[in-house]
């Protein structure tokens, strides 16, 4: 597979740069985008604030000690998964092989593309124009023979840059590239191999594979072959990907609670996501993990149950929540709520035989159809009313534009 030509492509700024396009007052200077909720953190920086040391990932107060200046914008969801799925949508006229990698990033196998666009520099050229003509956004385009040194060469050059690893080029590159510039080691990954005097990937793919193997395990092979730069993985289009084992929703709380009842309401909003999107994608599942994550943002605690069979119902879902939450006791205050719904099966719907199972079912469609048409929780459970933490503040890592991870955000 080393005569594969491989593309990444990563939107710079994403989220700031389409609220900076959709708002020209924005353009130009230091915004920060932040969820929705009290407690949340900065998803996305501007260039322009990155430049005052703004990162992903702060609180909001730290930002502002970093940037005083900074505009703070709640993000639209909706507005980038839309702008998101065009951009996606137009990738896919170079080649049939895109693979979502994010909701700003993709993969494009453009080896079978070369005969009608030319070289492989001149459709990133190209897409590039037209992205940046369409949308107003840059991005950064990577271009190597495989998915991991594709995704490495478009962080080397940001914002709109393209860098190119050639066959001939891997070896010298890999020498002095830093370890935790790969894509898949990790921090502590990093101080692992750090601790054992590796430093770069060439010090890497020279190191004994045996001693790899005996730190790492079976990933031992593999961070052998990353540090030569070898990387085998197909371009994988979403229509041909493996089945979503889990359908799962988080939610980190505007505060630390400890009061059962309330919850029990964030509960009952995380079982309603994870609910609805179980049945618009035709699936149920028997286990049911609820996680917790403690105010001391250390302390994280996971327990699940495995019913006799599957369900998809939100009230079946919140009712395995609530006797998972009252088996044990919590030892501090809650800080982020997790529940997720696995051991899927994918299902033709079909009306149970039992009249108030039957009523229920007919009232969940009703509830999708009007929430699916009108946004989250337009018809919501009673105990539900008058919140205004609904649903998720930060779009979802695993988003993909088709098929159930499609995650409905706000």
């Amino acid at each position: 597979m080393s005569d594969r030509i491989i593309m990444h492509c990563d939107m710079n700024a994403f989220f700031a740069s389409v609220e900076q396009q959709s708002n020209p007052e924005l353009r130009g200077k230091p915004v920060g985008v932040i969820g929705a909720s009290h407690r949340t953190i900065i998803t996305t920086a501007s260039y322009e604030a990155r430049k005052y040391g703004v990162k992903t990932g702060m609180a909001k107060w730290e930002a502002l000690q970093c940037c005083p200046d900074l505009i703070l914008v709640v993000g639209n969801n909706r507005k980038y998964t839309a702008t998101s799925t065009r951009i996606f949508a137009m990738m896919q006229e170079y080649t049939p092989l895109v693979e979502v990698f994010s909701i700003d990033e993709a993969f494009l196998d453009v080896t079978g593309s070369l005969a009608l666009f030319g070289s492989a520099d001149n459709i990133a050229y190209r897409l590039k124009a037209r992205i940046l003509h369409h949308f107003g956004l840059t991005c950064s385009v990577g271009i190597a023979p495989n998915k991991l040194l594709a995704k490495l060469a478009s962080e080397m050059q940001k914002p709109d840059g393209l860098t190119i690893i050639r066959p001939d080029e891997v070896v010298p590159v890999m020498e002095r590239t830093p370890i935790g510039d790969l894509c898949g080691i990790g921090r502590r990954t990093r101080q692992q191999l750090q601790q054992l005097g590796i430093a770069t990937c060439g010090q890497l793919g020279r190191y004994p594979l045996d001693i790899l193997r005996q730190k790492f395990g079976i990933v031992g092979d593999k961070l052998h072959h990353m540090g030569r730069g070898i990387d085998s993985s197909p371009v994988i289009p979403e229509e041909k990907s493996e089945p979503v084992k889990t359908v799962g929703h988080s939610m980190t709380l505007p505060r630390d609670i400890s009061a059962e009842d309330e919850i029990c309401r964030y509960l009952l909003q995380l079982a309603e996501m994870v609910g609805r999107r179980a049945r618009r994608y035709g699936v149920s599942g028997k286990t049911i993990h609820l996680g917790i994550r403690y105010a001391d943002f250390e302390t994280s605690f996971g327990r699940q149950v495995t019913l006799p069979g599957h369900i998809d119902c939100s009230d079946d879902i919140y009712q395995t929540i609530l006797r998972i939450l009252r088996s044990f006791e919590r030892p501090q205050p809650v800080r982020m709520l997790g529940v997720r719904l696995s051991n899927l099966r994918h299902q033709n719907s079909q009306l149970p035989l039992l009249p108030e199972e039957h009523r229920k079912k007919l009232a969940t469609a009703a509830m999708d159809e009007v929430n699916n048409r009108y946004g989250d929780f337009k018809v919501t459970f009673g105990s539900l009313l008058g919140d205004e933490e609904k649903g998720a503040a930060v779009i979802s890592p695993a988003w993909k534009p088709q098929g159930i991870r499609n995650v409905d955000v706000r």
